[in-house]
């Protein structure tokens, strides 16, 4: 491991753990589900180089998506570490790392936390004009590791982005009537937030910057052994991602 390595960890890390004691209570009363987004935890040295090394709109490591009014978007298609930059390989391995989980752990209430080595659905993502990612819940369940999906963390990596061009990450009601609030996606912009049947998300109107810029970001997901508690389940058995325009309109919600 570098000394640059080292230390970048170490200034975030410090910098996500000085802020939890006063937004813990602010992560676990978030409306209309627990979330909440902490600037500038990364040094920008750091997102320098994730923004520098960030793959090219045409680069074969993405997997595409299109799904008309649904899902528009680019997603890393990582098999192994090898696949990634070396940048994005800090990140992940920072991510993932037991320190930075027990202080997620003691920031959200979440206990015994679990992170993905298979590294799966997270990654690099990245949005064009025009894209979109429809309001949904997202899965519940890990295949290869038979845990359940309990929180998400999303890295956002947009410098200079203007409100109008949209993509702000919007939390939607329990009844899906409406969007509760909306949060722009920032450079540096840490947003942790709990996933349930009931955590609706996303940014359903099409992408409205110019060409030769999109909305980028990193996600990861974390798990636990244990079920999510009985109010935060639509559907006990294993599930993908259930969608607004799609999945949901086929569900008696309870």
């Amino acid at each position: 491991m570098s000394t640059d390595l080292q230390h970048w960890q170490k200034v975030a890390l410090k910098n996500f753990k000085d802020q939890i004691d006063t937004r813990k209570t602010e992560f676990r009363s978030g409306d209309p589900f627990p979330h909440i987004y902490l600037d500038d935890v990364f040094p920008e040295s750091f997102i320098e180089r994730l923004l520098a090394e960030f793959p090219l709109e045409d680069d074969a490591i993405w997997d595409r998506s299109y799904i008309e009014h649904i899902q528009v978007k680019l997603r890393t298609n990582w098999k192994s570490e090898q696949d990634m930059t070396d940048s994005a390989r800090e990140l992940i391995h920072f991510l993932n790392s037991g320190e930075f989980l027990k202080a997620v752990s003691e920031l959200t209430g979440i206990d015994r936390l679990i992170s993905d080595p298979y590294l799966t659905g997270g990654g690099l993502n990245c949005i064009l004009p025009g894209g979109l990612l429809d309001v949904h819940a997202d899965g519940n369940w890990h295949d290869d590791m038979g845990v359940h999906r309990r929180l998400n963390a999303i890295l956002y990596l947009n410098r200079n982005w203007k409100s109008e061009w949209g993509g702000q990450f919007e939390l939607w009601d329990r009844e899906l009537k409406g969007c509760e609030a909306k949060i722009e996606p920032l450079a540096n912009r840490l947003m942790i937030f709990e996933t349930h049947d009931f955590s609706y998300h996303g940014h359903p109107h099409p992408l409205q910057c110019p060409k030769g810029n999109s909305r980028k970001s990193a996600i990861v997901y974390y798990y636990t052994s244990e079920p999510r508690p009985q109010d935060q389940i639509l559907r006990s058995e294993p599930h993908r991602a259930l969608w607004r325009r799609r999945d949901l309109n086929q569900l008696e919600q309870k």
